[in-house]
């Protein structure tokens, strides 16, 4: 007898819901855990769109990317605007004959103490045209402490030689002094050949060097002795600190001999008179002190300096005073500090 032929199973087996849920996957009461209550529509919770996102995401970086075209534009910008502009050279010049005649601030510092000793003492400009030409050769204006052999300082004078101890040629003053102490003794110095004068009182080996500095220095004893005007001017950056009124009050004592009075407003006033032989000379002596203390204007933070009808600003050179400015005596310099 033949068998019977086994059941056909259903391809496809019912879906069941959780355990202990009804077959086919029916949906749990109203009320039970995990369907809403009834009268409540089950709502599938939403995703972020991603267009929405990536909008987002497109938004911050073009705006980030325009930023920093933005700024590197105007980098850009500024560096081609300070290529443009011409840079500013630190340094100080003496004009003769249509020339300007520069020295560093370090250098222009020196010049005007050898001037104001030479002035002090009543020695003509011949004298601080041979000095400052010694020294530029020597030196280059520098207080140096080294040298050939025992050499040292402004005009490399030697110890072993009777210059003094190496702390006396070392000090500035002391050795300004010897050096104008031996020139003087040159009978007719200031009729001599600068070169000539400088090698009767240094004896260096190499006689004719210093005629390569006599224009120059020529140019600085001229304005630091007066006889040209508003010829002297420095190109400075603006002082790293307020200035010292008692400090411009010692030096001008030390160089020039001078004594000086401060005002209330922190001015320092100072009368060249005492320098010349006759009144009559005061107000050419007046220039020779008003471009001194251009010269030292550097380490001193001086701002500006006024005598007669002119003014020096360390930021725009020689002008006017004025028009509304107290009237100076002949021969009176005001020099302005930093605040």
């Amino acid at each position: 007898m033949p068998s019977r032929p086994s059941p056909v199973r259903p391809r496809f087996e019912p879906v069941h819901g959780p355990a202990g849920a009804p077959p086919g996957g029916a949906r749990p009461p109203a009320g039970a855990p995990g369907r809403p209550a009834s009268g409540t529509a089950a709502r599938p919770r939403r995703r972020p769109r991603r267009w929405v996102r990536a909008t987002a995401r497109v938004v911050l970086i073009t705006g980030l990317f325009a930023g920093v075209l933005w700024g590197g534009a105007v980098g850009v910008a500024a560096w081609l605007e300070r290529m443009d502009a011409e840079p500013r050279v630190v340094r100080c010049a003496a004009a003769l004959d249509g020339t300007d005649w520069y020295l560093e601030p370090g250098q222009a510092d020196v010049a005007a103490l050898l001037a104001g000793q030479a002035l002090a003492r009543g020695l003509p400009a011949r004298a601080l045209t041979i000095a400052l030409a010694t020294g530029l050769q020597e030196s280059k204006l520098a207080n140096i402490e080294h040298g050939d052999r025992d050499s040292l300082g402004i005009f490399q004078q030697r110890p072993s030689q009777g210059w003094g101890t190496p702390e006396q040629v070392l000090d500035p003053v002391y050795a300004t002094n010897a050096f104008y102490d031996a020139l003087v003794k040159v009978d007719g110095y200031d009729r001599m050949a600068v070169t000539e004068a400088a090698q009767a009182v240094q004896r260096s080996a190499f006689p004719d060097a210093y005629a390569q500095h006599e224009v120059r220095a020529r140019a600085w004893a001229s304005a630091l002795y007066g006889y040209s005007e508003a010829t002297v001017t420095c190109t400075l950056d603006q002082p790293d600190g307020p200035g010292d009124p008692q400090a411009v009050v010692d030096r001008a004592a030390r160089d020039l001999g001078l004594a000086a009075v401060v005002r209330e407003d922190g001015a320092v006033v100072l009368d060249a008179t005492p320098l010349g032989a006759s009144p009559e000379h005061a107000e050419r002596l007046g220039w020779g002190v008003a471009h001194w203390a251009v010269a030292v204007a550097h380490p001193l933070a001086l701002t500006g300096v006024e005598h007669a009808g002119a003014a020096w600003d360390r930021e725009d050179g020689w002008g006017h005073r004025p028009s509304d400015a107290p009237a100076l005596a002949p021969g009176q310099v005001v020099l302005h500090l930093a605040d």
